[in-house]
């Protein structure tokens, strides 16, 4: 089966919940990931920057992987993150992180360097070439300032055998139609934006790695369900029924408003580590006034 198919669906980024001592808080991270496998989500994605793994240290980064392949095992789909704008360190996380038990290795593109397109394809046909792991590309320049273009992704699509998808979250819906126009038949494409998701899917994605099925699975995985089944009438109203949730989720940093939300919820603590603070006061009021909505709606 190509990653095409493994990976066809909701993909949830994971925060990290943290205690009030700033330790990373295992029993809630088990209780997420329970919460959003019970909701049907297709596949966890692990460390990426949802997750605060700028301030993750890498021992902590090793024991969120042994916890999440032990508790998980074959059940679903497990994606990695690892990245970084040091393409040799990068390199020597991918030979030595626990790797084994992973589905596929998603890869930020470097951040603050703002490499030319020759760098980033250098970058990632080295990363390809270390990695044991199918690798997937992560545009998001909106994180670090840098676009990685339509073609220099067709080009690592066609050129370097061990790219087999990309996370598209550049918000350029003419460049995705780009992406999806040429790329290789079994080339993964999906969505990192879950405002765009239901657009994106029409025109041909694959689905999406999000960040607000952390909070709600069931209408978010569902959604996409009915997207990939052509179904955009359902999908749109369930769309529609959480997109104040997902413009609050980002109203001032991520993961700020999903920590919130989940805190809510009963699922973690609030707590994030600085330079992240939690969602301030009248946004987190709104949260309150959301999820009554969203309960009852």
């Amino acid at each position: 089966m190509s990653l095409r198919d493994t990976l066809k669906g909701t993909g949830v980024a994971l925060v990290t919940p943290f205690d009030e001592n700033q330790d990373i808080d295992f029993d809630a991270y088990g209780k997420l990931i329970d919460f959003v496998l019970h909701g049907g989500v297709e596949y966890l994605v692990v460390l990426g920057t949802t997750g605060e793994t700028p301030t993750v240290s890498r021992s902590e980064k090793i024991d969120i992987l042994e916890y999440t392949f032990d508790k998980v095992g074959s059940s679903v789909p497990i994606v990695v993150g690892v990245g970084g704008n040091n393409t040799k360190d990068v390199i020597t996380d991918l030979e030595t992180y626990p790797l084994q038990k992973a589905t596929a290795i998603l890869s930020a593109s470097p951040y603050y360097n703002k490499p030319s397109q020759e760098g980033l394809f250098q970058h990632y046909k080295l990363l390809s070439e270390a990695a044991p792991k199918p690798v997937i590309l992560y545009n998001v320049p909106g994180r670090t300032s840098s676009n990685i273009a339509a073609e220099t992704t067709i080009r690592l699509a066609t050129e370097c055998s061990n790219i087999m998808g990309m996370k598209e979250a550049s918000g350029n819906m003419i460049q995705c139609f780009h992406i999806l126009k040429n790329r290789p038949s079994e080339f993964l494409v999906t969505s990192g934006d879950d405002h765009l998701a239901l657009s994106l899917i029409a025109a041909g994605m694959d689905g999406v790695i999000s960040v607000a099925a952390n909070c709600f699975p069931k209408d978010f995985s569902e959604m996409i369900r009915q997207c990939l089944a052509n179904d955009f009438n359902s999908a749109k109203g369930l769309l529609f029924k959480m997109l104040e949730g997902f413009d609050l989720l980002f109203a001032e940093n991520n993961p700020s408003g999903v920590k919130a939300v989940l805190a809510e919820l009963g699922v973690i603590q609030n707590y994030l580590r600085l330079p992240l603070v939690p969602l301030s006061e009248p946004f987190h009021f709104r949260v309150k006034e959301y999820l009554k909505s969203y309960v009852s709606a």
